[in-house]
This record gives structure tokens, C-alpha cells and sequence, in this order.
């Protein structure tokens, strides 16, 4: 659909066209992985800001950025998923000129703001290892929170700029996008002039978001592992290391698979079709959503202590002692 101007013929609408060699066979069985992801999604994230709302032990610094990695994970999910899911299962493709430029702003937004998350989550680790005595008075609960919501307002920014951006191009013609969402790339194939210096600077916003944060992480890491190192007990070493282990995980699939699309262009040999650009980009949007809960329950101790305490009370038994939960949580 077009809106007739002055100058040019508007576009007021996109069409969301997915994976173009989808059969339309396999329409349905692609909704209902969609529909099970998101709920998968959401579920998983949505029980961790239960746990740390219920449980005061968990109402730390440390576990004040998961939860707020949740929550940005289950905000991701719910601008991307469900219109994906409602495109294969009533063939749903069209978006609203504004909707499309809402959806693509938070899609950067929401990325730039996990990317400021891994980066609060790395500074929490250094200063807890590596200045273990300053640790409690420098990273309290209302330092974290503040820190927190400097990122949520912070990653608003350079995502912001861009949709200004969009909402002054011409887009007289056509309208289809070849992805699953809306984003930036998308649209500036769709503008009907010169993007040549929109994408100069939308690359260079992406590149300074996804590696400045990068750089520091990798380099608190160094440091820890240099501070870890150093210590004299052999079980001081694997308790931080396996600290640290769990925020390595999430941090490495966030970032890893992105190496491997931005990387492409660079490898001529290196090719991807239209339909594994798509498959590889939704990959590492929403891979790491769906495993970062179970990465939680499955190497944080005080997380696994408060599922063995539950599974011990819905079976009418009350362990007496702490070293009771913390025997069943090793044997695990």
C-alpha cells in the first residue's frame, strides 16, 4: 500500500517476507517452532525474575544483571517473535510504515542494551576478584541498579538516531523485506536515494556498540584471570574460575556467532544463500535468550540450592541442614 506525495509515492506499509525458498508446506510446522521458542523464551527468563523477586538471598548485585538480562531477552523475544510466528501461521506479512521503524529500533535496541548488560556483567566479576575487600562497598545494590538503568536509557541512543533517521528517507518503492524482522539493513535497501552514508554510519555505530564493550570485557578478563592465577588455594581457583564460567558462557554465545556473520564478506570463498543469512542471524538473536536461563540453573549454586530446597518441600521433607541442599546440588 502507497500514500501519494508532492514528490514521491510513500510507502505506508512492509511486507515481512521471511525465508523466500520456504515451501508454503511447511508453513505451519516453522509457526509452531516459532510459537514453542518464544514461549521457551519467556517462560525460562520470566521463572529467574520470579526466582530473584521471591527470594531475598538471590537480591544481589550480581544477580540484579541477570535479571536485567532477562528481561531485556524476554523484550527481545516478544518484538521479534510473535509477529514471525502470526507471518507462517495466518501468513500475516504486513507491517505499518511506523510499526516497522518501532520494531527495528527496539530490535538495536535491545541489542545495544545486552551488549552494555555483558559489559556491566564483566565490570561486577573484575571488581569482585579483583578487589575482593573494596567489592561490598563498591559494587552495592544501589550501585548495581544504577548502573542498570544508566544502560537501559543509555542503549536508546544510537538505535534512536537511526529510526530519526528513517522516519526523513523516501520510500517510493518497493516494499517487500528479505528477513525476518525489521532492521536496519532491511530498510536501507528500501530507501530511494544514496544510503551510502546512513550505512557508513550505521555500521559505525554497530561496530563501536558490539566491540568497545567487547574490548573491556576481554580485557577484565585478563585481569581476573591474572588475579586468579595468583591465589594460593587451589579451591579459591576453582570457585571463581566457575564464577566466572557462567558469565563466560553467555558472553561467548552472544558474541561468537556474530564473528561469524560480520566476518563473511571478508572470505570470498565464504558464502551464504539469503535463507542461511536469515537462519544464522535469528540464530544468534535468539539462541542465547533461550539458554541463558538454563545456563543460570545449571551453574549457579544458589539457584541450583533453591530448586533442591523446592523439590525437597513438594515432597513434604525439610532438609535440616544447609549442607543437606549443598550435597544433593554437587551430586548433580
Amino acid at each position: 500500500m502507497v500514500q501519494v506525495d508532492e514528490n514521491y509515492t510513500q510507502v505506508s506499509e512492509f511486507v515481512i517476507m521471511g525465508f523466500p525458498s520456504l515451501q508454503p508446506g511447511n508453513f505451519n510446522l516453522v509457526a509452531w517452532f516459532f510459537f514453542f521458542l518464544y514461549v521457551a523464551t519467556v517462560g525460562g527468563n520470566l521463572l529467574l525474575v520470579v526466582l530473584f523477586a521471591l527470594e531475598r538471598s538471590l537480591q544481589k548485585p550480581m544477580y540484579i544483571v541477570m535479571v536485567s538480562l532477562a528481561l531485556s531477552d524476554i523484550g527481545f523475544a516478544t518484538v521479534v517473535l510473535p509477529k514471525l510466528t502470526a507471518r507462517y501461521w495466518w501468513n500475516d506479512r504486513s507491517l505499518g510504515f511506523h510499526t516497522c521503524l518501532f520494531q527495528q529500533h527496539m530490535i538495536h535496541y535491545f541489542g545495544s542494551l545486552n551488549s552494555l548488560i555483558l559489559l556491566t556483567m564483566a565490570l561486577d566479576r573484575y571488581v569482585a576478584i579483583c578487589f575482593p575487600l573494596r567489592y561490598p562497598m563498591v559494587m552495592t545494590n544501589q550501585t548495581m541498579t544504577g548502573l542498570t538503568v544508566f544502560c537501559w536509557v543509555v542503549a536508546h541512543i544510537f538505535p534512536g538516531i537511526t529510526t530519526i533517521n528513517f522516519t526523513m528517507m523516501p520510500f517510493c518503492g518497493p516494499n517487500q523485506i528479505i528477513q525476518a524482522f525489521c532492521d536496519t539493513l532491511s530498510l536501507k535497501a528500501l530507501v530511494c536515494r544514496d544510503t551510502s552514508e546512513l550505512y557508513s554510519k550505521a555500521f559505525t555505530v554497530a561496530m563501536f556498540i558490539l566491540y568497545v564493550p567487547l574490548s573491556f570485557i576481554i580485557l577484565s578478563y585478563i585481569f581476573i584471570i591474572i588475579s586468579v592465577l595468583r591465589m594460593a588455594s587451589g579451591q579459591g581457583r576453582r570457585k571463581t574460575f566457575s564464577t566466572c564460567a557462567t558469565q563466560g558462557c553467555i558472553i561467548s554465545i552472544y558474541y561468537i556467532p556474530r564473528f561469524f556473520v560480520y566476518s563473511t564478506p571478508f572470505f570470498p570463498n565464504l558464502t551464504m544463500t539469503t535463507d542461511k543469512r536469515i537462519a544464522t542471524i535469528l540464530f544468534y538473536s535468539l539462541f542465547p535468550p533461550l539458554i541463558n536461563p538454563f545456563i543460570y540453573c545449571l551453574r549457579t549454586k544458589e539457584i541450583k540450592q533453591i530448586f533442591a530446597r523446592w523439590i525437597w518441600r513438594q515432597k513434604g521433607i525439610a532438609p535440616k541442614k544447609q549442607g543437606q541442599i549443598e550435597a544433593i546440588t554437587k551430586s548433580q
